[in-house]
């Protein structure tokens, strides 16, 4: 898949402090303006920004694994926003939604084209193994 082709200077990159306040809502002066800037459109959110959201979502808010997918989707899915690789973003929320880890998830959907994926973690082997075509394996 080719990278993701933007125009820069109008596109407007998103912190993860500004995706929290609109997912969350907790602070009313910081949530009112999270929701203006994506009401105005023309936001990009990375890998990276969404990896950190899911563990502040879990560790910081208690989010279950199901409010988080649903919130993420729900997020990618505004108008205007443009996320760095969706159909890496949606797999990784598949996924999650069966049991992996959601970092695990954005790792090893990042290894497609990859014959194995190297790791210790044996719970990510199991589930891996029914949802990726890329083997966990151990070194």
């Amino acid at each position: 898949m080719p990278p993701l082709q933007l125009k820069r200077n109008v596109v407007r990159a998103v912190d993860t402090n500004i995706v929290i306040r609109l997912i969350v809502a907790d602070d009313k002066q910081q949530t009112k303006k999270a929701r203006a800037v994506f009401e105005a459109g023309d936001v990009f959110i990375s890998l990276t920004v969404l990896l950190e959201t899911e563990w502040v979502l879990r560790s910081g808010y208690g989010f279950e694994r199901e409010r988080v997918v649903s919130a993420l989707s729900a997020m990618a899915g505004l108008p205007g926003v443009a996320i760095e690789d969706p159909a890496l973003l949606a797999l990784a929320l598949e996924w999650m939604g069966k049991g992996m880890d959601f970092a695990d998830a954005m790792h090893l959907a990042k290894a497609a084209g990859c014959y194995t994926f190297l790791s210790f973690d044996r719970k990510l082997a199991k589930i891996a193994a029914g949802l990726s075509a890329v083997a966990v394996t151990q070194p």
